[in-house]
């Protein structure tokens, strides 16, 4: 039935254009029969059906059985639904029998400290540009994995062309046919199912647009161009791990754009980040260049230095620079199905976008060919020059001291580690610049070829271009959108909320390298208690041990303050296992918790205390495992709902409960402790009557928890769940008043500087941020800031700032600092600065028995908030033992 279905909408192709069996992908080709064709493995040919995850995999496996000895198959990781991703090497025989070879070559020119610079020049002489082409990160964006396999295709089949025989001989080409296998069979499966009798071009056909939450994003609605350094995902931690394998000299990401759009390659657009190689616009160049020469001579139009940029060290398109790669993003006009209308009434068609991508694959990997010593040469020189830069500037080594969210610095030094970052860690304590440090504590050296990576990550600030951030004030001023396409804040030691201290010499003691995937297993002191199990919160690790004990059916208490015991100091939050009240199987249990989530935990045998709070204390409350259910579905941002999901799940293994928006008013919600909106705008309509529902839910004991722009629709008057107001943009002097009939007092204006003020709206939001790191304080105080640092550093982004709730209302549980102070890393606008200080990061009110938690920005962002887990822990956990 499906050969029969797939036979129907093919024979209606005389309906909407040429066959792609008459189309010619490279004129004047001619291919070796013995290669299978699209038409004999798939039962259509290139873009005449957008092909699923298990097509292109079956597509590969059939060129790699009837060209095994020039194209080897290797899988490198699986995403969370299971599905398989895999790249292919594919090359001239000689290159394939001995990959092992090329492998070991590219790591000894990766470490110019222990390869000289003949013996590199040797091993450059015969070794080809590995060249890696990743297609579909994003999953609807569908034509680049189509692409992957005619390049695949034509590499292998093409017979007489001499580019090709280039290509294979001084080039190993990787190609990554879908980095999003899930997000892929997502749009398919909607794609499909919206098909009718033929395709349609309308862009307003179902066939076009995706329901909530699209095929962009992967299981967890990851944006995976966005996770390079996260490293949060399955399919990006195996990608990162395969590249540091081979070290390709040549990385391109290939996307798609809006449907009116053409076909961009680089060079990209500014700002270009400082940390960046001086020579890569030189690379980029010469491939953007022969891409042009194609493009020209094919027809087809293009654009280059606009919109993409790599300032942003988590893209695809910039992460493999840090290495010494060159990398780039292309991005194709996309049909988002087989047929699309632009709206100048122009039609193209899925093989059309299919081509473009496909000539830029080859294109590219003509390049790489013809430059193929430069791009060794340029990789090799970068990671020499790099490391020597390092030894020679003011500040040697970068040191975190194991203390405070201990399982933070600790899982921070292992992300560095599995980007290629060589880490030390103290098997004694040392001393950094005179500041002791305890043992345990990492050292990262700034002398080795992972320097530039290092800055980029580690630095409080990289800094945008001078005159980018002049031109991006200018449009500002005239209500043009802003040029900043991402986050231009991101400093890892800011968001895991961890310490960085800075040396000035390499700090002398014992150490140990750190291994990828090593990390400190904690311990338990005092095995036999005989009163309770103490476990410091404050930390991750803490976090998950209590979610795992209530999991296994522990009870746990927790302290609102803190107290002393036996010289130890324990903070507010201490968990407390009781040992009359729990299982004899306690004690064990703990040690093995305690192991596996890097805990330290101590057994007591007594509940006296050197001071603050007994145990048996009113300070002291149960705390139980809550059931959580999470806004899903329309209005809520699918980013936002996915990462929620995945940090209490996969990060702390508490289980969530999705429940679709217009379910939230069922007598269901009674039967949970805890709801979380995630961001998004239009609750108050998708929800109308259910808002009474939540309401009389919180007030009989729910805890109600909104992220970022949630708040808005807690704060509605017409909701009336959080005391507070969003601001409009801060202005000084008073508005025009008008007269009775509408009119104004005359007024002159004498210079341009009153011109530009007259023009401006009396009332408007505060100009939209595209990301920077706020700092903010906690009142640690409340039981919402219980564990927490005096300090946390939120993802400020988009236009939205509330006013601080009054005491008679509710508690500011975290504040933003001062304006001299508020912008910890990256570029604000000097407005906002100034009015998001001292405004509420978090806020806790009352409402009945039960508690509404806001946090006005989402502390999920991209899961990799780590500094922001206790907070949104505190919340989860502890807010539903607060009702009372």
């Amino acid at each position: 039935m499906r050969f029969w279905c797939v036979s129907l909408l093919l024979a209606a192709t005389a309906a909407w254009g040429q066959p792609a069996s008459r189309f010619a992908f490279w004129p004047g080709a001619s291919y070796d029969p013995a290669i299978p064709e699209f038409q004999k493995v798939l039962g259509y040919g290139p873009g005449e059906r957008i092909s699923s995850h298990a097509n292109l995999m079956r597509y590969m496996e059939a060129l790699a059985a009837a060209a095994p000895a020039r194209m080897k198959i290797f899988e490198y990781a699986k995403t969370w639904e299971g599905r398989r991703l895999i790249y292919a090497a594919i090359g001239s025989e000689a290159n394939i029998k001995r990959l092992s070879e090329i492998q070991t070559a590219m790591r000894k020119l990766a470490d110019p400290r222990k390869t000289p610079e003949a013996e590199a020049k040797k091993l450059m002489t015969g070794l080809p540009a590995v060249v890696w082409l990743g297609y579909g990160v994003h999953g609807n964006e569908i034509s680049s994995p189509d692409a992957a396999l005619l390049t695949a295709y034509h590499l292998l089949a093409a017979r007489g062309d001499r580019m090709v025989q280039d290509i294979l001989a001084n080039t190993l080409v990787l190609i990554d046919p879908t980095q999003n296998p899930d997000g892929r069979d997502r749009f398919v499966h909607n794609f499909e199912i919206a098909e009718g009798l033929e395709p349609d071009a309308s862009p307003a056909a179902a066939e076009h647009n995706e329901p909530w939450p699209g095929g962009r994003t992967n299981h967890y609605y990851f944006d995976m161009n966005r996770d390079w350094f996260a490293l949060t995902q399955p399919e990006t931690r195996g990608r990162v791990k395969t590249l540091l394998e081979w070290y390709p000299v040549v990385f391109v990401d290939l996307h798609e754009m809006g449907s009116d759009s053409t076909y961009y390659f680089a060079p990209e657009a500014d700002p270009f980040n400082p940390h960046l190689a001086k020579d890569l616009m030189e690379s980029l160049q010469w491939i953007g260049k022969n891409n042009a020469k194609w493009f020209d001579q094919f027809g087809f139009s293009y654009f280059t230095r606009e919109v993409y940029d790599n300032f942003y060290p988590g893209y695809g398109a910039s992460w493999p620079c840090y290495y010494g790669g060159v990398a780039m993003t292309y991005e194709q006009a996309s049909a988002r199905g087989l047929i699309m209308r632009k709206s100048d009434e122009t039609v193209f068609h899925f093989r059309d976008t299919v081509r473009q991508h496909f000539v830029a694959s080859l294109s590219t990997l003509e390049t790489s060919a013809r430059y193929r010593g430069q791009l060794l040469d340029k990789f090799y020189r970068f990671r020499r020059d790099v490391a020597e830069e390092g030894a020679k500037e003011p500040v040697k080594e970068y040191v975190f001291p194991r203390t405070g969210n201990v399982t933070a610095v600790d899982k921070l030094a292992s992300n560095l580690v599995a980007q290629g970052v060589e880490v030390k860690r103290a098997t004694a304590a040392v001393k950094v610049d005179g500041k002791d440090v305890p043992v345990g504590s990492y050292v990262i050296s700034l002398a080795q070829p992972s320097k530039r990576l290092i800055r980029v990550l580690l630095d409080k600030n990289v800094p945008l271009e001078t005159e980018f951030v002049k031109e991006q004030e200018r449009r500002r001023a005239r209500k043009l959108p802003d040029e900043i396409y991402d986050v231009t804040g991101w400093s890892l030691p800011l968001l895991y909320g961890v310490e960085m201290l800075t040396a000035s010499a390499a700090t002398q003691g014992s150490f140990e390298a750190v291994q990828a995937g090593s990390m400190p297993q904690g311990k338990l002191t005092g095995t036999d208690a005989t009163v309770a199990y103490l476990v410091p919160w404050g930390t991750s690790g803490a976090g998950r041990l209590l979610v795992a004990a209530l999991r296994q059916g522990y009870l746990a208490w927790s302290s609102d303050k803190a107290f002393t015991q036996n010289g130890t100091k324990y903070p507010s939050g201490t968990l407390i296992f009781k040992v009359k009240e729990n299982p004899a199987t306690l004690g064990a249990a703990m040690a093995k918790l305690a192991a596996v989530h890097g805990v330290e935990v101590t057994g007591t045998n007594t509940g006296w205390v050197d001071d603050g709070v007994n145990f048996g204390s009113r300070y002291v409350f149960p705390v139980k495992k809550p059931r959580v259910a999470l806004a899903w579905d329309r209005p809520t941002l699918a980013g936002s709902a996915g990462q929620t999901r995945f940090v209490l799940e996969r990060q702390f293994g508490l289980p969530v409960t999705p429940v679709r928006v217009q379910q939230l008013a069922g007598d269901e919600l009674d039967r949970f402790q805890v709801l979380i909106l995630p961001e998004g705008m239009g609750y108050g309509t998708a929800l109308s009557a259910g808002s009474r529902k939540i309401k009389d839910w919180v007030a009989a004991g729910g805890t109600l928890i909104a992220l970022g722009s949630a708040v808005s629709f807690l704060a509605d008057p017409k909701v009336g769940l959080l005391a507070v107001s969003q601001e409009n943009r801060a202005k000084g002097g008073d508005a025009e008043k008008k007269s009775e009939d509408g009119r104004v007092a005359g007024k002159v204006i004498a210079k341009a500087e009153e011109y530009d003020k007259a023009i401006q709206a009396e009332k408007e939001l505060p100009d939209a941020v595209a990301g920077v790191l706020g700092k903010a304080k906690v009142d640690r105080e409340h039981w919402m800031g219980a564990g927490a640092p005096e300090f946390v550093y939120a993802m400020v982004n988009g236009r939205e700032i509330y006013t601080p709730v009054k005491l008679d209302k509710g508690i500011n549980a975290a504040v933003y600092v001062g304006p001299e102070e508020v912008v910890a890393s990256g570029y604000m606008w000097e407005e906002n600065r100034k009015q998001i200080a001292y405004k509420p990061l978090v806020i806790v009110q009352r409402e009945g028995r039960g508690n509404v938690i806001g946090f006005t920005s989402d502390p999920n962002y991209r899961a990799f908030m780590d500094g922001m887990n206790v907070l949104f822990l505190n919340a989860v956990l502890r807010g539903p033992a607060r009702a009372r």
